[in-house]
């Protein structure tokens, strides 16, 4: 089992940044990739963001290119997303999902609003 705990989303200004944290416990032997995704109201789930865990290299979706960046501390395993220059169409929940050898976990998710 592996436990996922995300903190850090808001209220915050077109053009302004925010930082969430996603903070993984239990069986993260078995995780080989740790992805954001986000979901928007009336829209399907998509992956914003994803980081490997053997050699770190990341993926990102078209639309936050530039703009957002995923890191990760393993000394704390936790994973991040940095978010710059945000957008109205930002605005979502975005959920932390761990992929495993086993199933894949997903947090329960944290409210992102870009508003003016």
């Amino acid at each position: 089992q592996v436990q996922l705990v995300e903190s850090g989303g808001g209220l915050v200004q077109p053009g302004g940044s925010l930082r969430l944290s996603c903070a993984a416990s239990g069986s993260i032997f078995s995780i080989y990739a740790m992805d954001w995704y986000r979901q928007a109201p009336g829209k399907q789930r998509e992956l914003v963001a994803r980081i490997f865990s053997g050699d770190g290299s990341t993926n990102y979706a078209d639309s936050v290119k530039g703009r957002f960046t995923i890191s990760r501390d393993n000394a704390k395993n936790t994973v991040y997303l940095q978010m710059n220059s945000l957008k109205p169409e930002d605005t979502a929940v975005y959920y932390c999902k761990a992929d495993s050898l086993g199933p894949d976990y997903w947090g329960q998710g944290t409210q992102v609003t870009v508003s003016s």
